[in-house]
C-alpha cells in the first residue's frame, strides 16, 4: 500500500464525509461531525448585543427569577430552528424561495421589504454592540470604534471566500470565545448554586418582571435566523431519497440542540452574573457601559474585560450573520442579488449615523428589538404553514403534534412581541 494511499485512508478515517455517514460506513459519535456547523451560525443570532441588554437588566432587577424564561425561550428556539432546517433539507430551497413560489408577487415583495427592515434593525444592534465593546475595552470614541468594527465585519465575511466550512469554523470559534469569556466571568462572580436552582421555577414578581420576560423572549427568537437556517441546510448535504433526508435531519437536529444549549448557557450566564453581582447589592443596571464599569469596580478588571470581549466578539459575529441573512431574503423573495460587500456597506450607514449623532447605544439596542418584534410573525407563520404541507415537505412533513406545538409557540411569541410593542409605545 503506497504512502499516499495510506495518508488518504487516515484522513478519511479522521474526517468522515456526510456520504460515509449516510451509507452506513461511519457510526457513533464521529457520524455527527460532517453535519455540525449550520446551527452554530444561526445560534449567533441568539447571543447578539440585544440579549446582553435584556439579560443584564433582568438579572440586576430580579436576580435569578427569570432564568426559567431563558430556558423556555431556548426550547422554543430548538423547535423553530429545527423547522427551518427541515424545510431546507426537504425542499432544497430556503424559506424565502418557498414563500415566493407559494405566495403572490405582491406578498413576496412585502415580505422582502419587511425582512430587510428587520435585518437592518438586527444589524443596528449588532454593529452598535461591537463598537460599544471596543469603546469600553480600549476607550476608543464610538465613531472610530464603529469604523474599526466595519473593517472587522468585512474581514469575517472574507472567510466566505475560503468556503462555507471556513466560515462555519470561524463563527463557531467566535462563539466559543464568548462561552469562555462568560464562563470566566461566572467563576469570578461566585453565584450560589441553590439560588440558581430557584430561578428555574416558573413565576413572576410584578408587571415589570412580565415585561422583562417578554423582552427576553423577543430578543431570543430572531426572524433573520429563521430565514438563514433554511438556506444553510438547503444545499449543504443533499439527500437522494427519503431515508437519506430523514438521516440528514436527524443529525442536523443534534447540531441544533448542541448550538442552542451553548447559546442558552451564554444567556443564562449573563443573567446569573448580573444577579450575583448587582442584584445582591441592590443595584439596578440597565446600560451596558454602566455594567462594564461596575464589573470592574466590584469583581475586578478581568471581569470587565471578559464582558467587553464577549460583547465585541458577539457583535462582530452576529453582524456578519445578519449580512448573510439579507442576501438570502433578497435572493429568495424577489430573485435579485447584490454583492455581499456592497450590502454590508449599505447596512453600516444607519448605525454609523446613529453613533455619529451621539445617540444612546443601549436605547438604540432596545429600539432595534422593537423592530424585530414586528417582523417575527412574518417569518414564523409561513414557516409552520410550509412545514405542515405534505406536498412541499414530502417525508419530512410535520407530525400533527409538531404542528400543534408549533402554532402554540408561534401564538405565544407573536402575542408577547405585540405586547412588547404596545408597552414600548406607551412608554414613549
Amino acid at each position: 500500500m503506497s504512502k499516499i494511499y495510506k495518508e488518504k485512508q487516515i484522513s478519511r478515517l479522521q474526517y468522515p464525509t456526510a456520504q460515509d455517514v449516510l451509507t452506513g460506513k461511519v457510526h457513533g459519535i464521529r457520524s455527527i461531525l460532517p453535519f455540525l456547523g449550520p446551527a452554530f451560525i444561526a445560534a449567533v443570532a441568539y447571543i447578539d448585543p440585544g440579549n446582553f441588554a435584556t439579560n443584564i437588566t433582568a438579572g440586576s432587577q430580579y436576580g435569578y427569577l427569570l432564568l426559567w424564561v431563558i430556558a423556555f425561550s431556548n426550547l422554543m428556539a430548538v423547535l423553530i430552528q429545527s423547522l427551518s432546517a427541515k424545510l431546507g433539507i426537504a425542499t432544497g430551497k430556503n424559506l424565502p424561495e418557498v414563500a415566493r413560489e407559494n405566495f403572490s408577487k405582491k406578498t413576496a415583495i412585502f415580505l422582502w421589504i419587511q425582512s430587510e427592515l428587520v435585518i437592518m434593525a438586527t444589524d443596528l444592534a449588532e454593529f452598535i454592540g461591537a463598537a460599544l465593546g471596543l469603546y469600553l475595552l480600549f476607550d476608543i470614541p464610538m465613531l472610530p470604534a464603529a469604523l474599526i468594527t466595519a473593517v472587522g465585519s468585512f474581514a469575517i465575511l472574507e472567510l466566505q471566500r475560503r468556503g462555507v466550512r471556513a466560515f462555519e469554523a470561524g463563527i463557531s470559534a467566535m462563539v466559543m470565545m464568548v462561552v469562555l469569556a462568560f464562563a470566566f466571568q461566572t467563576f469570578l462572580a461566585h453565584p450560589a448554586a441553590t439560588d440558581i436552582a430557584t430561578g428555574f421555577i416558573p413565576k413572576f414578581e410584578d408587571v415589570n418582571s412580565i415585561l422583562l420576560a417578554t423582552g427576553i423572549l423577543g430578543a431570543t427568537v430572531m426572524p433573520h435566523a429563521i430565514y438563514l437556517h433554511s438556506s444553510l441546510t438547503q444545499h449543504r448535504v443533499v439527500g437522494n431519497n427519503d431515508e437519506e433526508k430523514r438521516k440528514i435531519f436527524k443529525f442536523e437536529f443534534i447540531d441544533i440542540v448542541i448550538a442552542m444549549i451553548i447559546a442558552g448557557a451564554i444567556n443564562m450566564s449573563m443573567l446569573v452574573i448580573a444577579a450575583a453581582v448587582f442584584h445582591s447589592k441592590g443595584m439596578n443596571v440597565e446600560d451596558l457601559d454602566v455594567a462594564f464599569h461596575s464589573f470592574h469596580d466590584m469583581i475586578g478588571p478581568m471581569a470587565s474585560v471578559s464582558f467587553g470581549l464577549g460583547l465585541l466578539i458577539a457583535g462582530l459575529a452576529s453582524s456578519s450573520v445578519g449580512t448573510l441573512s439579507g442576501d438570502v431574503v433578497m435572493q429568495g423573495f424577489i430573485n435579485k442579488h447584490i454583492p455581499i460587500y456592497i450590502r454590508r456597506a449599505i447596512t453600516m450607514i444607519p448605525p454609523l449615523l446613529i453613533i455619529a449623532f451621539g445617540a444612546n447605544a443601549t436605547k438604540a439596542l432596545v429600539w432595534s428589538q422593537v423592530i424585530l418584534s414586528f417582523g417575527i410573525a412574518f417569518a414564523l407563520i409561513p414557516l409552520i404553514m410550509f412545514t405542515s404541507n405534505k406536498k412541499i415537505m414530502g417525508c419530512l412533513v410535520n407530525h400533527k403534534l409538531t404542528t400543534i406545538v408549533g402554532w402554540i409557540v408561534a401564538t405565544i411569541v407573536i402575542f408577547l412581541n405585540l405586547y412588547l410593542l404596545y408597552q414600548t409605545a406607551v412608554g414613549v
